[in-house]
């Protein structure tokens, strides 16, 4: 009798294996208007409205290392993670509900500077913390985030809605996070042993902010209900432009073309990568935790985008047959590629 075949989790990579998981799972419910596949659930709330809920679980050792992340920081970072993919659906938070997996080696104080980090988050943006569960971890700290949000149906933007011609916009600039990890583990290991340690952060401060304490896009979403603005698809930048952007192209059957002199790069980026000897453009597609967004709109509403002074549109959407690629300055298309996890 031949041995199952073992597949590595790796073979299939973060999308792949959602993919693979779920594939056998069907809708039976009227009311669930939209189940895996997007940033977020949707589920009817009486005849126009909608509920849209979300979770996220963030590992000790794999999302964050308590070495150099204030707690403060990593529970309001928290709270950005759930409500970033609320808002990616362009709706708006109003819950969510806190569970925790919690070790020994930390005290009840450290946990209450923890929350005081939730409760700074919610307050800024108008959330309330309504629940959660309590648990021991023989593992680290394990954070689980269920977020909740509402919306008229017609204002839901899914992945699947981009057309052809449609402009791409993010917002605010990409790979400043990634930067602002790899500092991090550069000073980590650089005084590793050392008694008193004093890291160098100078000239840096906006890059160490972006990763430790990244601010939701609540704004545009606001700003975009205010000019009366829906777009036609919609994810939030977790895990890299690149990433996104494939997202979308499976979703809504599309293709897109991006162009690399458009994605902005803030300047502490730039010398940060330089300093690395790294390529910042390889940091904004790939590296993740910008949680800024990316939508798509028609053509016919640039001016009207460009009018709001906090997007850039940094390509279009094109045939399905095209594929997704990225426009060097030259003109060369370089195939875009997601990254996933590799754990």
């Amino acid at each position: 009798m031949s041995e199952k075949k073992r597949t590595e989790i790796a073979e299939l990579g973060e999308f792949g294996l959602i993919d693979h998981l779920t594939k056998e799972f069907t809708v039976k419910n009227k009311s669930t208007l939209c189940g895996v596949g997007d940033d977020a659930a949707v589920v009817a709330a009486g005849r126009d409205a909608a509920v849209v809920v979300t979770t996220d679980t963030l590992l000790e050792g794999i999302d964050f290392d308590l070495t150099y992340f204030p707690l403060k920081h990593l529970g309001y970072k928290a709270v950005t993670v759930g409500v970033s993919d609320v808002l990616a659906m362009n709706a708006q938070p109003e819950q969510i509900m806190i569970s925790l997996g919690v070790s020994s080696k930390l005290p009840v104080e450290a946990l209450d500077d923890l929350y005081e980090g939730i409760k700074f988050a919610c307050d800024e943006m108008d959330i309330d913390m309504v629940g959660g569960d309590t648990t021991a971890s023989m593992t680290g700290l394990v954070i689980n985030i269920t977020t909740i949000g509402r919306a008229k149906r017609k204002a839901i933007s899914y992945r699947s809605g981009a057309q052809f011609n449609d402009l791409i916009c993010i917002t605010g600039n990409l790979g400043a996070a990634y930067m602002g990890l790899h500092l991090l583990e550069r000073e980590k290991r650089v005084l590793k042993g050392i008694d008193n340690p004093e890291p160098q952060f100078k000239g840096y401060e906006y890059l160490l902010q972006r990763y430790l304490k990244p601010r939701a896009r609540k704004d545009i979403v606001d700003a975009l209900a205010a000019e009366g603005i829906v777009p036609t698809s919609m994810i939030d930048i977790s895990d890299g432009l690149a990433s996104e952007v494939l997202q979308i192209c499976k979703a809504s059957k599309c293709g897109a073309r991006i162009y690399l002199d458009r994605i902005p790069i803030a300047k502490q980026t730039s010398q940060f990568a330089e300093e690395l000897h790294a390529d910042p453009v390889v940091a904004a597609l790939n590296g993740g935790n910008d949680y800024e967004l990316m939508f798509t709109v028609p053509l016919a509403m640039q001016e009207k985008i460009m009018s709001l002074g906090l997007v850039d549109v940094v390509g279009h959407i094109t045939r399905e047959s095209t594929g997704a690629y990225l426009v060097t300055p030259d003109g060369s298309d370089i195939k875009l590629r997601a990254q996933g996890f590799k754990e």
